[in-house]
């Protein structure tokens, strides 16, 4: 069984940075996308960034491209969202997701597995 937790949220000030893991468990990894989602009160889930955890490759989503750098520690089975020059907007709760697939999908209904989720919140 996959497992995601995710750490490494918390307050920010606007302009200020964050790095969020996530440790994946439960089987090897090759073959999967991982990436992280996001869902601000009221609004829906929105994709974030994801990467191909065999050949690194990465889709950011427009709104974070440029500040957001997703990446991958195979040997920790880790994957990070470095977040810099946060906004208020980018205040969410952000959810790392694995699906066993090479589809860097943006909609939340492709990735099978999700984690608990990590509260951001950036103050302006």
């Amino acid at each position: 069984q996959v497992q995601l937790a995710e750490s490494g949220g918390g307050l920010v000030q606007a302009g200020g940075s964050l790095r969020l893991s996530c440790i994946a468990s439960g089987r090897t990894f090759s073959g999967y996308v991982m990436g992280w989602f996001r869902q601000a009160p009221g609004k829906e889930r929105e994709f974030v960034a994801g990467i191909r955890w065999s050949s690194g490759t990465t889709r950011h989503a427009d709104s974070v491209r440029g500040r957001f750098t997703i990446s991958r520690d195979s040997a920790k089975n880790t994957v990070y969202l470095q977040m810099n020059s946060l906004k208020p907007e980018d205040t969410a709760v952000y959810y790392c997701v694995a699906d066993p697939s090479v589809i860097l999908a943006t909609q939340d209904g492709e990735y099978d597995y999700w984690g608990h989720g990590t509260q951001v919140t950036v103050s302006s």
